[in-house]
């Protein structure tokens, strides 16, 4: 029992440092365990190995963590067909006479489809909608983007299938004994808990949140828009042996110099006794003009692949506009969708610039320019690019699925045909596993199978859907969630929490547990989290001699109250770029929102639920 307390103790502690990644801690863990009970076997009553590898990886093949890969891929097939654009295109006609109601309209849209479909596709089809709106409205998209991904949590508490957190409780209270639980079972407590965060969000959040610059116009400056670009310095270049002068190069007084790379050095401003070498790499932000003339004037002085690409297209672009006034340079934002191509890849590797004829210019984690070499960097999903690139360039890149472009209005949809067939699908599935016609499993790989029949997706962006991280975590979950009752330490934690407030009586008991799993949530994954907490919850009821059931529902609740850390769910994450947020947005605007749910739950559930 201890052993396994430490090592669930340490799975947190890697889990929030985040400093490897989450797939090998969950892969680490699960070797652990193995090991330690092949070495030291926990027996039965029988005899039998309680912790077998048989037991320890069966996580792997759980039926919720396979119904929600299925899911994934019924939600990849709707993002991939355009299925849900029509609507939005709609809500966007009606912005420029009432935005604000617009806005809200969207965002209790997304709430509604998030019942019925995993949020992270949701969010996803979004944010381009909002983007789009928001700019076309001179409206900070700030103020709007944080309440679609609390939005789309509160709606995925509603339902069975709203949540892969609210499948997999389900799952492990099937696993210890209890019934399992229907579509709509905690629909009434999840209306009520998602329309009184629903009115905090619309009228109180945005007023929370502090405007944010976008990265195009933090880049710019005032003076015009500046790129973001890379100067290699050969042995025959200009700027080599040129030393910085009051922490400038006077080379590059018309350039901002934002990094000096030396090897495995990196320079930052201000550049006081620095001279450049042979074998640097200079990053520097300048304006399209500035680049052009530096050039023309020094053609070495830009020598790079990207730079003179980007010079040449500003040439070009000056050529034809005069001419004709065609041939635009424009710069735009994007962010990289979950299960993009690009997705640990860097720039180069990934042949970007080879298929569309763009640059990525720079690229923006969490809000955080980064300053290290472009060639460096491996691009993660809710990245922010920034693309400079011609006008009708850019346009096709509105229909790639791998980036979502941030500043361009709505597209026609891809294939009405194939969008159709999507929704069809879709709405079979939610029916097959709404009426109960068959088990939600078999009901999710039916619908994610037919998704690939019926040619609204192929195998390549099928497989692209899967999450390796999502996988790996809940596995590794399942199996500690596995040691903690095998071992009685869901047990011991259960007896401990009734002891402590045993003159409370349940209805203060199962809210201190949902406090406890509120907080938790927001720094460990929400998945980690409830399978974690479901064996201690219901051992907690069958000590009290209450419905398991009511403490069920009580960790699927707590579990998706990831509002107050970017963290907390994937959803945060996503809209943490294009929305430019800092940690302290999440926390200024979800901690309040986490405790306007558990007082909502502590004052209805009780009642709800008969225990006072």
């Amino acid at each position: 029992m201890w052993f396994t307390f430490a090592v669930i103790a340490t799975a947190i502690v890697a889990y929030v440092m985040e400093r490897t990644p989450l797939e090998v801690i969950s892969a680490a863990i699960v070797t652990v365990l193995l090991i330690f009970f092949y070495a030291f076997p926990l027996q039965g009553p029988g005899g039998e190995a309680l912790l077998g590898p048989q037991t320890l990886l069966s996580g792997f093949a759980s039926p919720a963590l396979i119904t929600i890969m299925a899911l994934l891929v019924i939600g990849q097939g709707l993002y991939q067909t355009g299925a849900l654009e029509g609507p939005t295109r709609q809500f966007a006609s009606l912005g420029a006479s009432r935005p604000r109601i617009t806005f809200v309209l969207i965002l209790l849209t997304a709430a509604v489809v998030s019942a019925f479909m995993n949020n992270t596709p949701v969010v996803v089809i979004f944010i381009p909608v909002i983007t789009a709106l928001a700019s076309r409205l001179s409206f900070n998209p700030s103020k709007v983007l944080i309440p679609l991904s609390f939005l789309t949590i509160l709606g995925g508490m509603t339902t069975l299938i709203g949540s892969s957190t609210n499948l997999l409780v389900a799952g492990s209270a099937v696993r210890a004994g209890l019934e399992p639980i229907g579509f709509f079972d905690f629909a009434i407590p999840g209306l009520v808990f998602a329309c009184v965060g629903a009115l905090y969000v619309i009228f109180v959040a945005p007023r929370l949140l502090a405007p944010r610059e976008t990265m195009a116009a933090a880049i710019a400056g005032g003076s015009g828009k500046q790129f973001i670009a890379q100067i290699e310095v050969a042995p025959d270049h200009p700027l080599n042996g040129e030393a910085a002068v009051a922490g400038l190069f006077p080379s590059l007084k018309d350039m901002t110099v934002r990094l000096v790379q030396r090897g495995e050095h990196a320079y930052l401003p201000p550049f006081e006794d620095v001279t450049l070498r042979a074998g640097d790499v200079v990053i520097v932000a300048a304006t399209r003009n500035a680049l052009t003339e530096a050039l023309k004037a020094r053609n070495s002085i830009l020598a790079s692949d990207r730079v003179a690409a980007q010079a040449e297209r500003a040439n070009d672009t000056e050529t034809a506009a005069q001419e004709d006034g065609a041939g635009e340079i424009v710069l735009v934002e994007a962010v990289v969708a979950p299960g993009s191509r690009l997705v640990g890849r860097v720039i180069e590797q990934a042949g970007f610039r080879s298929q569309t004829g763009c640059i990525v210019l720079g690229i923006q984690r969490r809000s955080r320019m980064i300053r290290s070499r472009m060639d460096d960097i491996r691009i993660e999903a809710g990245d922010v690019l920034l693309i400079m690139g011609p006008r009708e360039r850019l346009r096709p890149l509105r229909l790639n699925r791998d980036i979502l472009l941030l500043e361009w209005s709505l597209t026609e949809l891809p294939d009405l045909g194939l969008a159709n067939r999507a929704l069809g699908v879709f709405a079979m599935t939610i029916a097959a596993a709404a009426t109960g016609l068959v088990p939600i499993v078999i009901a999710a790989l039916g619908g994610a199978i037919a998704m690939v029949a019926t040619g609204c997706l192929n195998i390549r962006q099928a497989s692209r859907s899967f999450d390796r991280q999502i996988y790996m975590l809940i596995g590794a979950s399942i199996a500690m969630a596995m040691a903690l009752e095998a071992t009685g330490g869901a047990q011991y934690l259960a007896q401990h929490v009734v002891g402590a407030l045993r003159d409370a009586g349940p209805p203060v008991i199962l809210s201190a547990l949902f406090l406890l799993i509120a907080v938790l949530t927001n720094f460990l994954s929400n998945n980690a989290t409830a399978l974690l907490f479901t064996p201690i919850a219901i051992n907690t009821a069958n000590t009290l001699g209450v419905d398991p059931n009511i403490f069920v529902y009580a960790v699927i609740f707590a579990a998706n109250c990831s509002f107050a850390t970017p963290m907390g769910y994937q959803t945060n994450l996503l809209v943490m770029g294009p929305g430019h947020y800092q940690f302290s947005d999440f926390a200024r605007a979800g901690a309040p929102l986490c405790l306007l749910i558990w007082l909502a739950f502590s004052l209805f559930a009780p009642w709800y639920y008969g225990l006072i």
